[in-house]
């Protein structure tokens, strides 16, 4: 089945700790649980494109360790396509070491491994699933060159183009922002690139034009518990996030992508696609873990 979605990006093993609250510096805390959970952003959002209703393929790299098998078979057992995913000799897979608190607030520390060598030539290689796909997405866990060649590509190609700036430290390069259709940051990724301080709706619009007036053609900032602000050509919206008692928001971020961009390749409009991705969000968080955590399809339609 052709892919109406590929992702470019990360697949890391996450190791996560749950604790009763985050360590300080130079303590040593005593946890309450301990699991292995596939995760990395990019194969967290393959997985929620494939549970969410869209066929997607996964273009990235794992180490020759049996983490890297583990994360190939994760994705194959969603139906995802794989023949883009290669293993990386003599390096790790990736690692994401994660603290949950009680208030399910997380601290995450990322090793690249087999990420860190995905480079431009890679997705390249795989250059027949790009013109075939509907939509393509990244985000910033690969090295910026990789990305930088995909949204050009996918421009070029004229796919639609989504990009998750995450993790993000600081503003991107100029000459991105016109190959993005959608540009999805959370309240922290949308301060880092413009260096306004987000809080609520009113700060979050102000950033959303801002890129807006970089060259993006629409600006989606996720705001955990406020929702969601659409910053378009049309003007701006808000959408209410559903109501939920979290426990564990990890990999929210990740649905909420891949369940707008499955929406979207269904043919869904952007506004519909846009809840469509909170709802999927909001169930996720009521579950533990990364992939875990991500609903299905027949959870989220109403």
């Amino acid at each position: 089945m052709q892919a109406k979605v590929v992702v470019v990006g990360s697949l890391n093993m996450d190791l996560v700790a749950r604790a009763p609250r985050l360590p300080r510096a130079g303590e040593t805390l005593a946890g309450e649980s301990f699991a292995t959970v596939p995760g990395g952003k990019g194969a967290n959002q393959a997985v929620a494109v494939a549970r969410l209703g869209a066929s997607v393929a996964m273009i990235g790299n794992v180490g020759d360790d049996a983490y890297g098998q583990q994360l190939r078979q994760a994705l194959l057992d969603e139906g995802i396509d794989c023949q883009g995913v290669a293993v990386c000799t003599g390096v790790s897979s990736g690692l994401a070491l994660i603290v949950v608190d009680a208030s399910s607030q997380n601290s995450i520390v990322i090793i690249p491994g087999g990420n860190g060598q995905l480079l431009p030539e890679s997705v390249q290689a795989f250059d027949a699933l790009l013109k075939r796909a509907e939509v393509i997405i990244c985000q910033l866990e690969v090295p910026l060159a990789t990305v930088a060649y995909t949204l050009a590509r996918g421009r070029a190609l004229g796919k639609t183009v989504i990009l998750n700036p995450a993790p993000c430290t600081g503003p991107l390069p100029q000459d991105w922002y016109a190959a993005i259709d959608y540009l999805i940051p959370n309240e922290s990724e949308a301060q880092a690139l413009t260096g306004v301080a987000v809080s609520d709706l009113a700060s979050a619009e102000v950033a959303a034009e801002q890129l807006r007036s970089l060259g993006v053609q629409n600006v989606i900032v996720t705001l955990g518990a406020q929702g969601a602000l659409f910053a378009s050509a049309q003007g701006v919206r808000h959408f209410p996030a559903p109501v939920v008692q979290p426990l564990d928001t990890t990999a929210a971020g990740d649905t909420f992508v891949g369940g707008f961009a499955a929406a979207l390749a269904r043919g869904v409009e952007e506004g519909e696609a846009i809840a469509f991705g909170q709802r999927a969000a909001a169930l996720s968080v009521t579950r533990a873990g990364a992939q875990p955590s991500i609903p299905y399809l027949f959870e989220v339609q109403p």
